[in-house]
């Protein structure tokens, strides 16, 4: 009698570890993130068909068709965004204008599904030795950004953090530091146990050093560790020369179930010079 209530009581306990284990799996969501170098508005003369204003409802089509939780662009202008802003309506944006922290140039936008998460803060920091207000870093040619959000998943409750951002593209040393910045930030504000995603145009192919601060930290490239993955280019320079995979998601306490380069038709030859990139991952 004692051996079938030792047997009985094992059973439920090991029925209750697979009920704990299959609750645990149900209660994650399936959350996919992009990130999108949408190309600046003004380049009429270089981009010809290519302009803005002909690829505008492509990418529209793109976001709708993809329906991501979050993305986050590069390149954004105000009047690109505000063109956003009436077409995505389930979609609100947090970033600010690299220039002057409002509207005035670059904007390292993160649009977000209001349906699926919850804006729990976000804020703005430039890429140099004095982040916390508009500047200039090291060598760059422009002033450089990133912007960090906090969000809940309104399914699970469960919160991550998504950093946006694009490093620039002609200072050597403005890259190397501006990933150093990014991972010091991440070590002062964000929580080691909350998962973590940095996307963005980094102008840099995976094997650059400059992501050595962000393994240092414990990040690793959605694109290596991703289960279903792709390792196509990213920058496709509209079809005029060689590209090269350029725009990454690092992930933290994550597994990333799938990484893709959406190199496909939305109505036109190319929604922009860079391919979005997406994740899928579970939280």
């Amino acid at each position: 009698m004692k051996l079938i209530n030792s047997l009985l009581l094992y059973c439920r306990l090991l029925l209750a570890v697979v009920l704990f284990g299959t609750a645990t799996v149900a209660g994650a969501q399936e959350v996919k993130l992009i990130s999108f170098n949408i190309r600046y508005n003004p380049y009429y003369q270089t981009d010809g068909e290519n302009c803005w204003d002909n690829r505008r409802d492509a990418v529209v089509k793109m976001i709708r068709k993809e329906a991501p939780a979050a993305i986050g662009l590069q390149e954004a202008l105000i009047d690109q965004l505000s063109y956003l802003d009436g077409k995505l309506v389930n979609y609100r944006r947090v970033g600010v204008g690299r220039d002057n922290g409002q509207n005035e140039g670059e904007f390292m936008a993160i649009y977000y599904d209001v349906d699926q998460l919850e804006l729990v803060g976000y804020n703005t920091r430039w890429l140099s030795s004095t982040p916390g207000r508009v500047s200039r870093g090291w060598d760059a040619a422009c002033k450089r950004t990133v912007t960090i959000a906090r969000f809940r998943v309104k399914s699970t409750g469960k919160e991550f953090y998504y950093l946006n951002t694009h490093l620039d593209h002609v200072g050597q040393v403005a890259r190397a530091e501006s990933t150093h910045l990014i991972a010091a930030l991440v070590e002062q504000r964000i929580v080691d146990s909350i998962p973590l995603i940095v996307g963005g145009d980094m102008n840099s192919t995976i094997e650059d050093t400059i992501f050595n601060s962000f393994y240092g930290i414990g990040m690793q490239a959605a694109r290596d560790m991703a289960r279903i993955s792709s390792h196509a280019i990213t920058y496709n320079a509209f079809g005029k020369r060689d590209g090269r995979a350029i725009d990454h998601f690092f992930v933290r306490n994550l597994s990333v179930k799938r990484f893709r380069t959406l190199n496909r038709n939305y109505g036109v030859p190319y929604i922009s010079d860079h391919y979005p990139i997406e994740i899928l991952v579970d939280l």
